[in-house]
């Protein structure tokens, strides 16, 4: 078990890539970079990484996720990794085309310069947040920014990239723009490197650009998974160019979304979970299960990081998990408060099955539990092998 006083006394940078990583899995982003913070620095002191973050189709959520970060705060820990945000959309002072009536041509008044030195200098994280339209047609005119489509604008900053970090379930995954809709074909959202579970429909593969990509998922993303990602690329503790080993199939930190463990696994409420007491509504203390909750298909640390400076999640709170962390989030975990009894377990068994043919209810919640134990650890193997 990693403990504070361990990480303490340990010289982060003798430590191997999986120490390195099972220490920020453990300890939050606001404990690493405060004890760590005269290494980094010194590590740091004579370069900057620069990153450009842009928007696509999205409620900026992510971006409020991150500016809620705790201790650090978003400023202080660009600051102790020696990061130049070079854009950011939502962080930027005012800026626009025109100032008092004329034409702004300097990068200091114009957003759209800014963005186009930023880009043409090259060596830099791509952040993405939001999807990106590819209609109608492969035009990408259902997301305009100014006269151009994020298409364009995505394409031009992701040729440039030293890596891409798509940051929330529309950037890695197509997310709510491209749940089922009678305008999902027209409209055609694409998420970087995926399009929900597809790894050959993401707006990469559409453009013909091989980038080294990482997902974090979550809608919205948690700000830890974020800033330890950065920190761990920027330290040189993930490189870039061999994701394989750090990565799931869906391109997610196996130290956030661990392949051999659910979310349900570490939730406030797996205790009545295991003595078969479901809540059938959402004013108990008990199991929410049977209200929807989907934990249990879930592949998240949230259970142990926690939200809101690690104090409470979901389920703490009084809500059933809904899966936002999985690709094909919403469509997956849809209708959210509805429970699951036809998705398989084991053999063809689920939670249904199991409790029609008598199995007690403390009972389906032990058994339930172990085969999804079964099912994490194959699915665990199989990326191993592959």
């Amino acid at each position: 078990m990693v403990t504070l006083e361990k990480t303490e006394k340990t010289d982060l940078f003798s430590m191997n890539r999986r120490s390195f990583l099972k220490v920020v899995g453990a300890i939050g982003a606001s404990a690493f970079l405060g004890l760590h913070r005269s290494e980094i620095t010194k590590a740091l002191e004579l370069s900057k990484t620069k990153v450009i973050w842009l928007h696509g189709a999205e409620c900026t959520g992510c971006s409020a996720s991150l500016l809620d970060g705790g201790n650090p705060n978003v400023f202080q820990a660009i600051q102790k990794l020696s990061v130049d945000l070079a854009f950011h959309e939502t962080l930027l002072a005012q800026q626009g085309i025109f100032v008092d009536g004329r034409p702004a041509a300097t990068s200091e008044l114009n957003t759209e310069i800014l963005l186009d030195e930023a880009i043409e200098e090259g060596n830099y994280i791509l952040v993405i947040e939001g999807s990106i339209a590819n209609g109608p047609e492969g035009s990408g005119k259902y997301c305009m920014i100014g006269e151009r489509t994020f298409k364009d604008i995505f394409e031009k900053a992701a040729s440039h990239a030293s890596m891409i970090m798509a940051v929330g379930m529309c950037a890695a995954y197509g997310g709510v723009n491209s749940a089922d809709s009678d305008l999902k074909d027209l409209t055609d959202f694409r998420g970087v490197a995926f399009l929900n579970e597809n790894p050959s429909r993401g707006m990469l593969d559409e453009l013909g650009i091989d980038k080294p990509v990482i997902n974090i998922a979550g809608c919205p993303a948690h700000p830890d998974w974020i800033m330890l990602t950065l920190a761990a690329v920027i330290l040189g503790k993930i490189n870039v160019n061999d994701l394989d080993s750090v990565l799931d199939r869906y391109k997610r930190p196996l130290v956030f979304f661990p392949a051999s463990s659910s979310m349900h696994d570490n939730c406030p409420r797996r205790g009545y979970y295991d003595r078969g007491i479901l809540d059938e509504d959402f004013s108990g203390e008990g199991c929410l299960l049977k209200v929807g909750c989907k934990g249990p298909y879930t592949r998240s640390d949230c259970g142990l990081r926690r939200w809101n400076n690690s104090i409470s999640m979901c389920t703490q709170a009084g809500s059933s998990c809904i899966s936002c962390c999985e690709p094909g989030f919403p469509d997956v975990a849809s209708p959210f408060y509805e429970m699951i009894e036809d998705k398989p377990l084991i053999n063809g068994m689920n939670v249904g099955t199991m409790s029609a043919i008598g199995v007690g209810a403390a009972s389906v919640g032990v058994v339930a539990h172990a085969a999804r134990r079964i099912i994490f650890n194959k699915d665990e193997k199989q990326e191993d092998e592959e």
